[in-house]
């Protein structure tokens, strides 16, 4: 066979070759920068298998507590549980491959200063981020509140150049939304995103699993059932496992129409492990242009 029978042969063997294998859809160039503000270390868990989608994905996630949780015991407190929790929310993050951050603020005594406002503005403006999620401002913590107030105070000053000056401002406004809670006033939480997590479930019980000072003896004790918490790792693993999935099916079967609605009767009326998040009004809208590039696992 000579070169130029060769060469022949080849272009028609690619263009069988392209006839017949099936396209595939092109990969999104978007990669997306996301940030969870919480409170305290074993916050921004809440949303963690939300946050596990999106670094599989690889998008970038970066999570924030405005505290370092050091008056969250029955027992210790101070600098010794801060870095004990700070040890907790670094294994937490490892857990899904995220950065955790933890603000050295006391435990209870957060406060919606001006310095405050100004280090969300930083971490916003820092990361870039495309999406910011933080709790409602109405909660029973005063830190969760505190945290709130903050971050919607922070919301349009990123975009103003002579504040926070030397960190280069954004030019558009993230989108803003509020993790889930059962709260009822003022307002009922709004469900407008609902995220499957059934397949990074396990991710998520793994990151609570990392805060063993608040799974396993802080919160009891808060709760009453210290006593009831089992010695050895494997039981108390599966303590919260069951916790965390009895409290996402719980969510799925509140907002069952709503589920059923986005994913259709099919998959939202089977659905047994979701986050919900709500839209807030204070940043970019979402809308039908940018919904799938920003949820890009929502159908």
């Amino acid at each position: 066979m000579n070169k130029r029978t060769a060469g022949c042969l080849l272009l028609l063997l690619l263009a069988v070759g392209s006839w017949v294998l099936p396209a595939q859809p092109p990969a999104s160039s978007k990669k997306l920068n996301i940030l969870v503000i919480g409170a305290h270390p074993d916050d921004p868990e809440k949303a963690g298998g939300t946050m596990a989608k999106y670094i599989m994905m690889g998008h970038r996630v970066r999570l924030l507590t405005m505290t370092n949780g050091d008056a969250g015991h029955f027992k210790m407190g101070g600098g010794a549980l801060a870095a004990r929790r700070w040890k907790e929310a670094q294994c937490a993050g490892k857990a899904i491959g995220a950065e955790y951050v933890v603000l050295d603020n006391h435990d209870g005594e957060l406060m919606p200063t001006l310095e405050n406002r100004r280090e969300i503005i930083r971490q916003i403006r820092e990361i870039q981020a495309d999406l910011v999620f933080t709790p409602r401002p109405d909660d029973y913590h005063p830190d969760h509140r505190n945290t709130a107030l903050l971050v919607r105070d922070a919301a349009y000053m990123v975009t103003v150049p002579n504040v926070v000056s030397q960190v280069p401002h954004l030019k558009k406004n993230p989108v803003f939304l509020y993790l889930h809670d059962d709260f009822t006033r003022p307002t009922p939480f709004r469900a407008d995103i609902l995220v499957d997590i059934s397949e990074v479930i396990e991710k998520k019980i793994d990151m609570y699993h990392c805060h063993e000072s608040q799974m396993y003896e802080w919160l009891p004790y808060n709760g009453g059932y210290l006593e009831k918490v089992p010695e050895g790792n494997e039981a108390r693993r599966a303590m919260t496992a069951e916790r965390q999935k009895n409290g996402a099916r719980r969510l799925a079967d509140k907002f069952r129409p709503r589920l059923i609605e986005l994913y259709g009767e099919a998959s939202g009326g089977k659905m047994n492990a979701v986050e919900v998040f709500e839209v807030s009004e204070y940043g970019s809208p979402v809308n039908e242009k940018n919904r799938k590039t920003l949820f890009p696992f929502l159908p």
